[in-house]
């Protein structure tokens, strides 16, 4: 793993930073920054990095104003198309390649496209992308390299920071790489070489963006996670900055033994998760803590830099990440710790020195993968591998990736983040990377090529986790619909009582199963299902074919089906909370779903219908004609509950409950008789430890997963499958969960109202004890 040097162990005896002029300008930011903190405004910006809203441009004394900037560095000329200097289709939602691109780079066969997607952001609807990308097929006249970046902004310009360091990175890499190949008098630079490079070209940019009268960097900033292709050796560089990421594919062999894809990191998050990152950042004094701890919601847990403390499982359960504060104000807010721009955050060690990895490509690298946090919010990065590798074509993957994370986001979140994606797959690599090139080396460059790297990959270590449930807000969302929907709950059981799923079946053929099986293999609620349950569901789809500029869902009202796009492109419009839809269009486009046969494309909408009758929260229009599979809760509900006698596997779960111990089989039966089926959805919260509840819960069908933290700040973590229980403590007198009870996947469970067992179990219960004769 190769790591850029860092200031003391460059050995540039001018420096990679004008010391002097860095420590004037902290020392007169952070004065200012003291002096407008009251003048901060109390409401935060939407954006899930920064969240404190911009102070006023600090302004430097005359005799502190950095020099003029440089002449910026002949652009490269190049006969290939280049997506660097475009300007940024900001207000677009999506901006992509119009078809993959074919590259070859000496031994290296590779093709490669991109896509961005404008986040959702009810506040702020026509906000615009603050993701940016940059390709260079030819960074070098005459040179076989190329360079990718993704950018990810952040703060109230975090556009222009992105737009900023998009179109002025990839000039200084350049320019920089060309400088030591003059310096040197070798073409072929050494790992040591190009990373010195590449690190000056990282700090200039960032020198650059702070210079800039047109854009406010004092508390906005970008991300920048890109890589470097280059030399004889088919070598390539990634550098990072922030909390954007790089993926490696390789080939490997599976568990049956066929060639699988492993997914390895090519860079680390730089976040408080990481220990490194924590003590480095807490050096300068600097304070780490959730929004909630900041604002006294949550206890501040003192944990030492040594300790193996998961920060980011203790203070992310809910979409609210360790951040960086200053000691006596509330800003910056990062959730990183590095990156370009954030002016005011450099004092606290926020900068923007990238760190390194350099690598051979090898035949066993099949796809690498450039992206914003965005897509790893909600995915892990084997599950970007896995969905890039189910297509022929690196735009298709790029499409399906984006709109997975964007669909979990939607499901997990009130907003979306921008998201932003390249994909490179890599078509072959020569056997002999050295013959492959153009030029013999010179006798002077042949001390040069002997370096050697080790293709090592990144450590996994203090990696931000993979969210596992929805934000506060989305749950108050979720159980906003729960109420207004219980009013039709007796309607909706009768009718589901009433409903036969025979009579509302139809023949399938066989190509039809096919095409239902394609579709419903990609949903996450039907997993689990097994093959008696799958002929069910094919009996039970409904095949609904619809025009384009069909309402196939109305936001407001009442659904009862969930739909699977088997083909055609559909829209998905929200009219925000206390807005009227005055057009009577449905409101904003937040998404659009499209299905596809071909590329086995099967994105789903109304999920929430299976599991409770509630107003609809989006409105769904088919931009084209189109084909649905629809499924009516009624069946899904009987789908689940067939094959086996429910009932009769919960009244052995309630016979074991230490508290229940008591009861005769009359008892166990009635208790059992009480109990009401509810679903969750993936990542809902169920119960939270130290909340009061009034309900116990034993699992039917799905996973879920336990913490518990205790008052030494020791946490016990466990899966819940079905047949487990949980929240039966709420008896003991106490009316308090122990352990806060997260659903992994879709989840049906029976549940016990606690003042329904007093009222029908009464005779039973005293003084919340159980006091009938022991079980016979």
């Amino acid at each position: 793993m190769g790591c850029g040097p860092s200031k003391a162990a460059a050995g540039d005896s001018q420096g990679l930073l004008d010391q002097d002029e860095g420590k004037m300008r902290m020392s007169t930011l952070s004065a200012v920054g003291k002096a407008n903190i009251n003048q901060l405004s109390q409401e935060y910006d939407n954006n899930s990095k920064s969240k404190p809203p911009q102070p006023k441009q600090a302004q430097l004394p005359p005799k502190l104003q950095p020099p003029p900037s440089p002449a910026k560095p002949e652009e490269p000329k190049s006969k290939l198309p280049s997506t660097a200097t475009p300007v940024n289709r900001a207000r677009d939602r999506i901006d992509a390649i119009k078809e993959s691109r074919k590259v070859e780079r000496n031994g290296v066969r590779m093709r490669y496209a991109y896509l961005s997607q404008r986040g959702h952001y009810p506040d702020d609807p026509m906000k615009a992308n603050q993701d940016a990308y940059c390709v260079e097929e030819s960074l070098t006249p005459g040179k076989q390299d190329a360079f990718f970046g993704v950018f990810d902004g952040h703060g109230a310009t975090g556009d222009g920071c992105a737009i900023y360091t998009k179109k002025n990175l990839y000039k200084q890499v350049s320019a920089h790489l060309e400088k030591a190949r003059k310096q040197t008098g070798t073409q072929e630079l050494t790992k040591e070489a190009v990373q010195t490079s590449l690190l000056r070209a990282h700090v200039e940019t960032n020198k650059g963006l702070h210079r800039n009268p047109t854009i406010d960097d004092s508390l906005s900033g970008t991300t920048a996670v890109s890589m470097y292709m280059h030399g004889r050796r088919n070598r390539i560089t990634i550098s990072n900055v922030g909390d954007s990421r790089a993926v490696l594919g390789q080939e490997s062999k599976g568990k049956n033994g066929r060639p699988a894809l492993k997914a390895l990191p090519l860079s680390r998050d730089q976040t408080p998760y990481r220990k490194d990152e924590r003590a480095r950042i807490r050096a300068t004094g600097a304070r780490i803590l959730s929004l909630d701890q900041l604002e006294g919601l949550e206890p501040i847990v003192d944990a030492s830099e040594n300790e193996d403390f998961e920060l980011g499982e203790e203070l992310d359960e809910g979409g609210d990440p360790p951040r960086v504060w200053h000691p006596t104000g509330d800003y910056p807010g990062t959730a990183f710790t590095r990156s370009l721009g954030d002016a005011m955050a450099e004092e606290l060690g926020v900068f923007a020195e990238p760190e390194m990895l350099t690598r051979e490509i090898t035949p066993e690298d099949k796809i690498i993968v450039l992206a914003s946090d965005g897509v790893f919010e909600f995915l892990t990065n084997q599950s970007v591998v896995d969905i890039c590798a189910k297509f022929q074509d690196p735009l298709e993957a790029c499409r399906a990736v984006v709109a997975e994370a964007y669909e979990l986001w939607l499901q997990y979140e009130s907003r979306t983040d921008d998201i932003t994606m390249i994909c490179i797959f890599i078509d072959g690599v020569s056997a002999d990377l050295r013959s492959s090139a153009r030029d013999e080396p010179s006798e002077s460059e042949v001390g040069e090529l002997e370096d050697t790297v080790e293709n090592m990959v990144m450590t996994t270590e203090g990696l931000r986790p993979v969210r596992k449930n929805v934000s506060k807000e989305k749950s108050k969302e979720i159980q906003k619909l729960r109420e207004m929907g219980k009013s039709m709950r007796g309607k909706e059981d009768a009718e589901d009582a009433d409903f036969d799923w025979k009579k509302h079946a139809t023949e399938k053929t066989a190509e039809e199963k096919a095409r239902i099986a394609d579709a419903i293999k990609a949903s996450i609620m039907f997993r689990n299902i097994n093959d008696e349950q799958r002929e069910m569901i094919f009996a039970c789809m409904e095949s609904v074919k619809v025009k384009a500029g069909s309402w196939v869902i109305r936001q407001g009202t009442t659904g009862d089906r969930f739909y699977i796009i088997d083909e055609g492109r559909f829209e998905v419009r929200i009219v925000p909370d206390g807005e009227e839809d005055a057009t009577g269009e449905g409101g904003h486009i937040v998404h659009v779903y499209e299905g596809s046969r071909e590329r086995h494309a099967h994105p789903a909408f109304g999920e929430l219908a299976l599991m409770y009758s509630a107003p609809r929260s989006a409105s769904i229009v088919a931009q084209t004609d189109g084909h649905l599979w629809a499924l009516h809760r009624a069946a899904f509900r009987q789908v689940l509950m067939q094959a086996q006698d429910h009932r009769k596997e919960l009244k052995k779960v309630l016979g074991e409950i230490p508290y229940f111990q008591y009861l005769d089989s009359d008892g166990i039966n009635k208790l059992a008789a009480i109990m009401d089926e509810i679903t969750f959805g993936r990542g809902e919260t169920i119960c939270e430890q130290g909340k009061p509840g009034d309900s116990m819960f034993v699992i039917q069908s799905g996973t879920c997963y336990s913490v518990h933290m205790s008052s030494n700040g020791e946490t016990r973590r466990s899966n819940l499958k079905a047949g487990s229980h949980f929240g039966d403590e709420i008896f003991s007198g106490k009316g308090k969960y122990m352990n806060t009870i997260v659903s992994l996947s879709t989840t049906t469970c029976w549940q016990l109202d606690s003042n329904l067992l007093k009222q029908t179990m009464g005779p039973l219960l005293q003084g919340g004890s159980m006091t009938a004769g022991k079980k016979k």
